[in-house]
């Protein structure tokens, strides 16, 4: 099926009105190397998104919070030498939980990936990993995420979420495939935030004492279990209680049942990531516990509420940039296009010394750099420090130790690709193994029911012939039985 038939004619085009070479690519040495700064293009288009609502988030707007303490009852220390990962460490730490298309004042219960985003206030400074109740996402670059969000959100001329719109962005993104069959199976309505997992979703890098690097994907398993809610209840709270998850969370806490998640992690040697069957980089896809099991490595309990929800809640200014000695992101191009992306969304949204806001600081480390005033500072040196390096007035300098810290080899001309195939590697393929090997039969039931609700909610006939075909690339039964269910016929 072409499904790039019907599509307009007209060319994208950078905000001066110069045409643009992809709408989905980044500027990488390489299929795999590291994304250009020096991309205009990703850079216009990651700036301008991060500068469309004020203040709240864009998006994950809607969401709560807690504090808690993060314990390591294993060792790992053979993968990473991070202060917060040793044996026998307790930590300090924050999880904001949250949805990802509404609005502030949005109902918790609508259908939707959950966000997960960890603090972890260590004694190097803070360390946060920002992911879902998915291990997965929609899109594998940057330049499309974006696009992926304003799909989710509402059309300029009515001010309405839009059925065709979305559907529309994602059968034209077979990538989202795996995403999209969670979202619409079981996790997309969840109990509460005290009853789903947490995950990284991107790979991210683990270096040990000895300079090993390492691939590594992080899971928070919850001890309260993984349970959804019923539809129709969800649909019912959404009108009775759009604050459902929130007020759970917090009662929970303020009566002493704290919840606690065992933290887990995959880890991967270095070198394999080459040849191994799925590209392990690519954030629509999982690797297999079969050949990476779990790694037992702490849990962490949640017991605090915030004193105050916007001071220690809404401006909790998490990114994946805030690194620790000892970990280090990899060549994951969502993943390295959000470094970049979160800390300018932070800065936009609640101002260039974001940093400087207790929720922010780091608990255990000393700062010190060369930043310089900007709007909102309230830290400053005394009067006799410089604000430029090198100087010779005693100033901070550099620790050499931090070169090499993290890293991979690439050595590729500046390109817009994809990232590379692996043997395994193609859009649906996972998606299909989840829907037939994960989801049992009362699952499959409830998955049918969403997607015949889904199709239902359509009305422009190109975009319900891609939904029936996106299924069916998923699983051709899948395909024939959502088909049969609204009357309708599978496009060849």
């Amino acid at each position: 099926m072409n499904i790039s038939s019907n599509l307009p004619a007209h060319r994208t085009t950078s905000q001066s009105g110069a045409p643009l070479a992809s709408d989905d690519m980044s500027l990488t040495t390489g299929p795999d190397g590291v994304t250009a700064l020096h991309d205009h293009q990703l850079v216009e288009k990651l700036a301008s998104f991060n500068r469309e609502r004020v203040p709240e988030r864009n998006p994950h707007a809607k969401g709560g919070g807690a504090f808690g303490e993060f314990v390591v009852t294993e060792d790992v220390s053979r993968y990473t030498r991070a202060a917060v990962f040793q044996p026998g460490t307790t930590s300090e730490m924050l999880l904001r939980l949250s949805s990802v298309a509404g609005e502030q004042g949005s109902p918790d219960t609508w259908r939707d990936v959950r966000g997960y985003a960890l603090r972890f206030y260590t004694s190097e400074g803070n360390f946060d990993i920002v992911g879902n109740n998915t291990p997965v996402f929609f899109v594998r670059d940057a330049m499309k995420f974006p696009d992926f969000i304003h799909s989710q959100k509402r059309l300029g001329g009515s001010g309405l979420r839009d059925a065709d719109m979305q559907w529309d962005f994602w059968t034209l993104s077979p990538e989202s495939a795996h995403q999209v069959t969670y979202l619409m199976g079981d996790r997309g309505l969840s109990k509460s935030w005290r009853h789903l997992n947490g995950y990284s979703s991107h790979t991210y890098q683990w270096i040990n004492a000895a300079g090993e690097r390492f691939w590594v994907q992080y899971h928070f398993k919850s001890r309260q279990g993984v349970e959804r809610l019923d539809a129709a209840e969800a649909e019912q709270l959404a009108g009775s209680d759009a604050d459902f998850y929130r007020r759970d969370l917090h009662e929970a806490i303020e009566r002493g049942d704290y919840p606690i998640w065992d933290v887990f992690v995959q880890i991967m040697p270095y070198d394999e990531a080459a040849d191994y069957r799925f590209n392990p980089f690519d954030i629509t896809k999982i690797w297999p516990h079969a050949d990476y099991p779990l790694i037992k490595v702490g849990h962490y309990t949640l017991n605090r509420n915030p004193q105050n929800f916007f001071a220690e809640i809404e401006q909790a200014a998490f990114s994946p940039s805030n690194l620790v000695p000892g970990t280090g992101i990899s060549p994951d191009k969502m993943l390295m296009a959000r470094v970049f992306a979160y800390p300018d969304a932070q800065r936009n949204r609640i101002g260039s010394n974001y940093n400087q806001l207790p929720v922010n600081q780091p608990h255990a480390a000393e700062v010190h750099n060369y930043q310089h005033e900007g709007a909102m500072r309230y830290q400053f040196s005394d009067a006799t420090a410089r604000s430029y390096a090198p100087n010779s007035y005693g100033g901070p300098v550099a620790d050499p130790t931090r070169a090499g810290e993290g890293g991979w080899e690439t050595d590729g001309a500046l390109m817009r690709a994809a990232q590379t195939l692996h043997s395994e590697d193609d859009d649906f393929g996972q998606a299909g193994t989840l829907y037939r090997e994960v989801y049992d039969d009362a699952a499959k039931a409830r998955f049918h029911e969403v997607l015949v609700g889904q199709y239902g909610a359509l009305t422009v006939d190109r975009i319900k012939d891609r939904f029936l075909w996106y299924w069916t690339q998923v699983d051709a039964g899948l395909g024939q039985t959502i088909a049969a269910a609204v009357g309708a016929t599978v496009p060849v």
